[in-house]
C-alpha cells in the first residue's frame, strides 16, 4: 500500500472542468501499467463473489482494516500485469483498478462528491479521439460512464465499511502469516495481514448470525474463505514469471 495520504495510484487528482478539459481524452488502448507495482489492491464486498475465484482476499493490519486482493507474493510485483501493461487474459480486474483514473472526492462534511480525474495518469492524453467532454462542454459517454461507475463504487464502499465494522466489533479478524515455497525451493513469507477466524465465525450466536444474514454480511465472509484456495495460483504465476 502507498504511504501517501492520496489513494493508491492517484498522484494529482482534481475535479473535471468542462471549460478547461475539452481538449483531453482517455487513451484509446487501455494500459494497466499503473498497477504493475501493486501486489495488493482494495476490494469491495460486492465484487468478492467474483474476485474470490481468482485471488486470495485478505484484510490489512491497519487501524481500520481494509479488504484487499493479493495480486503477487512480492511487494511491488503484480503478477497479472505484463511488461506491455496488459492484464492477464481470463483473470478478473478489480473494480478499484477499473475505476482509475477517475475517483470521487468528498467535501469536508462528506455530504457531496465530485468526479475527479488523475491528471498525472499516462492514459490521460491531449486530443479528441476519446474526449471526456464534447465541443460544447457536455459530458461524453466516457465521463457519464465514469460518473455512474464511481457512484456505484462509492455506495458499495460504504457497505464494505459497515461489513468491516461488524468484523471488528465481533473480533473476528486475526493476524496471519503465509509461508509459500516455490518450485525452485525459494521460500517467501507474507505477514502484516489478517484473516477471518473461521472458528470464531462459526461460534456466533444464532441471533447474531441471523442479523449478519439480514445485513448481507455472510456472503463476503464465505467469499473470503473460498478465496484462500487461490494461493497456488500466485505460486504458479510467480514460477512462470521467473521462468520468463
Amino acid at each position: 500500500m502507498t504511504t501517501s495520504s492520496l489513494p493508491l495510484f492517484y498522484q494529482r487528482p482534481r475535479p473535471l472542468r468542462a471549460d478547461a478539459d475539452k481538449a483531453i481524452s482517455l487513451a484509446s488502448v487501455p494500459s494497466f501499467s499503473f498497477a504493475a507495482n501493486a501486489n495488493v489492491v482494495p476490494v469491495i464486498a460486492a465484487e468478492m463473489a467474483v474476485a474470490c475465484r481468482f485471488f486470495p482476499i485478505l484484510f490489512t493490519s491497519t487501524p481500520i482494516p481494509q479488504p484487499v486482493t493479493l495480486l503477487g507474493l512480492r511487494t511491488g510485483d503484480n503478477l497479472f500485469v505484463d511488461a506491455d501493461g496488459k492484464w492477464a487474459s481470463g483473470f478478473y480486474i478489480p473494480a478499484y483498478i477499473r475505476r482509475y483514473p477517475f475517483i470521487f472526492m468528498e467535501n469536508a462534511d462528506k455530504s457531496e462528491y465530485t468526479l475527479c480525474i488523475d491528471e498525472a495518469a499516462s492514459m490521460v492524453v491531449k486530443g479528441r479521439k476519446n474526449p471526456v467532454f464534447d465541443k460544447d462542454g457536455a459530458p461524453t459517454e466516457v465521463t457519464k460512464s465514469a460518473l455512474a461507475f464511481c457512484r456505484d463504487y462509492q455506495a458499495h464502499h460504504t457497505f464494505t465499511a459497515q461489513f468491516i465494522d461488524a468484523l471488528v466489533e465481533a473480533d473476528l479478524l486475526v493476524d496471519h502469516r503465509a509461508d509459500v515455497t516455490l518450485a525452485s525451493g525459494e521460500k517467501i513469507g507474507l505477514t502484516g495481514f489478517k484473516i477471518i477466524d473461521e472458528t470464531k465465525f462459526n461460534a456466533l450466536p444464532d441471533a447474531e448470525f441471523l442479523r449478519w444474514r439480514a445485513q448481507g454480511w455472510i456472503n463476503p465472509v464465505v467469499c473470503h474463505f473460498i478465496s484462500t484456495g487461490n494461493w497456488q495460483t500466485l505460486v504458479d504465476r510467480t514460477a512462470l514469471r521467473m521462468a520468463n
